[in-house]
């Protein structure tokens, strides 16, 4: 069976600093990361992933320039959200190159020869890239407060009262200044989306990525949290990578779409042409089936 596009459980702090290079991989120094505020963009330079006999991604090339939006729209298990997680460094790299901003995420430079990254090259990269979930991923056990602070502290080493005023001013961005002691089982889905959108930003990342945000949450609460996406978009300079299967919102919040399938970008373009007078058959059908649903 192919593997769907969906996003497996949060993973705890430990983990979400993606997984290990197995036994025996050479261990060299980091190159040294971007400065922080930044903005770089993201480059795939003829990327395959595998999961067993099934390829997902097949020699996949695609860039989004600093500061640009991009959205992925497709069927859902064409490889989508395995594009996020390769970004993240929850899904490892089988071929090909990925860049962020003028380093390779996957692989680091040493004595001018190109080799697999290890884990502090890893960890340094990985500060850049702060994703938003589809199932929230709040850490259940943990006050909304926690939830924002504890990256910050733990893995860019921020100051507890430097992490705290950064969480009440995102907490206020989002309209739940006066959540920050709650713990996520007494909030709504919406709200829970809200703080997991404000915890991506307490990392300060350089690259968001969305991961079909909206599609676990109730129709009432869906249009909120796309304003608040919205706004973000407009405000800021933040390179986003965004997977959806609102039409409507990929239409509003992002420079270029791109129409994805069996691991290959079929089509690309302005929002205006991908919706209005997409060139391909494939994106014509695949719209037309999303939009009638």
């Amino acid at each position: 069976m192919p593997p769907t596009d969906t996003t497996p459980e949060t993973p705890t702090p430990e983990e979400a600093e993606g997984p290990s290079l197995e036994k025996g991989a050479k261990t060299q120094s980091a190159a040294a990361p971007l400065p922080r505020g930044s903005t770089p963009g993201i480059r795939f330079e003829k990327v395959v992933k595998r999961f067993g006999r099934n390829v997902v991604l097949r020699e996949l090339d695609f860039s989004v320039a600093p500061g640009e939006r991009v959205t992925l729209i497709g069927p859902s298990g064409s490889g989508k959200t395995t594009i996020l997680r390769l970004l993240m460094t929850l899904e490892k790299l089988d071929e090909g190159l990925i860049w962020i901003g003028d380093q390779t995420l996957w692989h680091m430079d040493k004595g001018g020869k190109r080799v697999p990254a290890n884990q502090k090259h890893l960890h340094e990269m990985r500060k850049q890239v702060g994703m938003v979930f589809q199932q929230f991923n709040l850490f259940p056990n943990m006050n909304v407060r926690r939830n924002l602070t504890e990256g910050p502290v733990r893995v860019l080493g921020v100051s507890k009262d430097e992490a705290d005023e950064r969480a009440r001013k995102l907490l206020d961005l989002v309209g739940l200044a006066d959540k920050i002691d709650a713990h996520p089982s007494q909030l709504s889905g919406g709200q829970q989306q809200r703080v997991a959108i404000a915890r991506a930003l307490a990392m300060e990342p350089n690259v968001l990525l969305l991961d079909e945000v909206t599609s676990a949450l109730d129709p009432e609460l869906v249009v909120g949290v796309q304003d608040l996406l919205r706004d973000i978009a407009r405000e800021s300079d933040l390179t986003m990578l965004c997977v959806t299967h609102e039409m409507h919102f990929a239409k509003d919040i992002s420079d270029r779409v791109l129409m994805f399938d069996q691991g290959q970008i079929v089509e690309e373009g302005p929002p205006d042409q991908i919706f209005g007078e997409p060139a391909e058959q494939r994106t014509r059908d695949f719209l037309q089936a999303v939009l009638a649903s």
